[in-house]
């Protein structure tokens, strides 16, 4: 069971409001998204939000390792484990020079310097203020580096490969800051010694900065393993490949700050970036490629507490936090993620690009199969790990009654998450979902956004499109309270909102456009009217609500939709009151209501798109 710690939120000033297409009745959510109004269409206009461009962006947007493009310059203020962490609070002035390509055994400045092969050894034990200068090159040795003070390590063109265990091995307990300059390279190679965690190995916080380039080869498990923190500073080139396990693994918080960040690994359940505790991300473009099916425990049972295992892009934990900076995560195996953290997440700015592509994982510690396409609504959670583009929280259902967790906030950003495999869902929290702010695009498999618990939607813009299950599924109760919302459910018995038949969806704000093979909810209450039509609608298209001339909402629409199920909300809207309907060059007269029905209800046929197939309408819940 996962311990349910607590922690405050990263309360970032900064909301990115990019809106789709839509209106409301707080200006200030849309006066900046929309610009100005033009006569013939009041101040309720649809303006530049979400474009064709980016609705094709979302079906095809692609991530890869880039090294040369340069580091964003967006970013919000750095932060750090403790006070006094900060590289530019610390400073080290007593030059220790290292030659990997010419060791010898010395004592300077304070610092004993053993040599054993190409194997060296450097101890400053309590003197403080060393900054060790590492340069030259050796095919098969290592730099050992140990003392009670913290310092720093300066890597200048310096190439350490060790064909046997750790290239550079930081056995300091105190904090290490590495700063590159030039080109450098670190590789490790095979061994059977447990203590061998990564190429780079740092026991104490480590701080990574400078302007030079980083590469780091991990073999053997990690590229990077910090026992403590590891934190990543603006500036730095870093690039790490791990082909046993994961690239850069963190004990406790990672932070990135800045930098151009490439992590990818080629290995079953591996995690490119991964903490025991918190990831934070505030500036800098983080590139992470997860490449690896899942697996079963070894040597674990159902009963002994054996679960699946799926590799992940970005892993933590706890919590994750993204506030700036841009992060790009790949995950092409089977059951994997592309973000997943084991109990909150909070993004607050910044940029976010997600790709899943593999299938639903199954085993129970024998069988196995990496595209599980069978019921699994029987199975033990342990013995699935479904793919998802961003997963947030966890489900227990070893004890009675079932247990489950998750906290996801979105007050800003620019989201975009795509998922291709079998049951891949685009965003699930295993608690809540409250999105207040930013722009969310997810196109997935599976449903496209999904909580376990309750959601709210009060600001933003979402498009949602689940091309084989619902668009926007809460398993709570649901609250649209504003932003604009476009959710295309898939066909027959899916919708574009879904609301367990135990809970209710209530409407107090928001610009809706909901498609599906249905509408699944029981209306709570609304405060804004309703229109519910049927018929079909055209990629690129626009939908539009309006009154005596005057667009009260509009919707771009982002996949072609045959025969569906729709609902149309806006503050704009009251119920009794008739408008016009336009889809494309097509118009037809509506009126709105307080209830939702499953296909046309009051307000007819949608124009150009024909009715539900045989004329009549499907079951609906008011």
């Amino acid at each position: 069971m996962k311990n349910l710690r607590k922690y405050f939120m990263f309360m970032a000033a900064m909301t990115l409001m990019i809106g789709t297409t839509g209106c409301s009745s707080d200006s200030d959510d849309y006066t900046s998204s929309y610009g100005s109004s033009s006569s013939s269409s009041g101040g309720n206009s649809s303006g530049s939000g979400v474009t064709t461009a980016t609705i094709s962006t979302m079906k095809d947007f692609t991530v890869a390792i880039d090294k040369t493009t340069a580091e964003p310059a967006s970013t919000v203020a750095a932060t750090y484990p403790e006070d006094g962490d900060a590289p530019s609070q610390n400073s080290f002035a007593t030059i220790v020079n290292i030659d990997m390509a010419n060791p010898a055994a010395t004592t300077v400045n304070g610092v004993t310097i053993s040599v054993s092969g190409n194997d060296i050894t450097a101890d400053h034990g309590s003197t403080e203020g060393i900054c060790y200068v590492v340069s030259g090159t050796v095919a098969d040795g290592s730099l050992t580096i140990k003392g009670d003070t913290k310092y720093g390590i300066t890597l200048s063109n310096a190439n350490i490969t060790n064909q046997r265990s750790v290239a550079l091995n930081l056995q300091s307990s105190q904090n290490a800051y590495l700063t590159v300059e030039g080109a450098n390279k670190v590789t490790d190679g095979m061994t059977d010694d447990d203590s061998h965690k990564g190429a780079v190995f740092a026991k104490g916080k480590l701080f990574i900065m400078g302007t030079g380039s980083l590469d780091v080869y991990g073999t053997y498990k990690n590229g990077i393993h910090g026992k403590s923190n590891v934190v990543i500073e603006s500036g730095v080139n870093l690039y790490v490949n791990s082909t046993a396990n994961n690239g850069i693994k963190g004990g406790s918080d990672i932070i990135i700050n800045g930098g151009i960040i490439n992590v990818e690994v080629s290995a079953n359940s591996a995690k490119a970036i991964n903490s025991d505790t918190n990831i934070t991300i505030n500036g800098g473009r983080t590139t992470t490629i997860a490449t690896g099916n899942g697996t079963w425990e070894e040597d674990e049972t159902l009963s002994t507490g054996g679960d699946t295992k799926a590799a992940a892009s970005v892993a933590c934990d706890e919590n994750f936090y993204m506030n700036g900076g841009e992060l790009y995560a790949k995950a092409t195996g089977s059951g994997g993620k592309g973000v997943k953290a084991d109990l909150e997440a909070y993004i607050t700015g910044g940029k976010i690009r997600i790709i899943t592509e593999g299938n639903l994982y199954y085993s129970n510690g024998t069988t196995e199969n990496h595209n599980y396409t069978g019921n699994t609504d029987n199975l033990a959670s342990a013995y699935t790990s479904s793919p998802k583009g961003m997963k947030i929280g966890y489900k227990d259902d070893t004890v009675s009654p079932t247990e489950t967790y998750g906290v996801l906030q979105i007050s800003g950003g620019d989201i975009m998450i795509r998922t291709s495999g079998n049951n891949a869902e685009g965003i699930e929290s295993k608690g809540t979902v409250d999105i207040s702010g930013g722009t969310v695009m997810v196109y997935a498999h599976d449903d496209a956004i999904n909580s376990t618990g309750d959601m709210t939607i009060s600001g933003g813009s979402v498009v949602a499109v689940g091309t084989n299950n619902d668009a926007i599924d809460a398993n709570g109760n649901m609250y649209l309270k504003g932003g604009t919302i476009i959710a295309c459910g898939a066909s027959g018995a899916e919708a574009g909102i879904d609301v367990n038949e135990q809970k209710n969806l209530y409407i107090t704000g928001g610009n809706i456009f909901a498609i599906g093979g249905r509408n699944d909810v029981s209306l709570g209450s609304t405060s804004q009217g309703i229109i519910s039509a049927s018929g079909s609608v055209t990629a690129n298209g626009t939908v539009s609500v309006s009154s005596n001339g005057t667009v009260l909402c509009s919707f771009l629409m982002p996949i072609s939709y045959s025969n569906g199920t729709i609902m149309i909300s806006s503050p704009y809207l009251t119920s009794g009151s008739s408008y016009t309907l336009s889809n494309g060059s097509s118009s037809t007269s509506v009126t709105a209501s307080s209830s939702i029905s499953s296909s046309m209800g009051g307000g007819g046929s949608m124009p150009g798109g024909g009715s539900m197939p045989g004329g009549g309408s499907m079951p609906g819940r008011h």
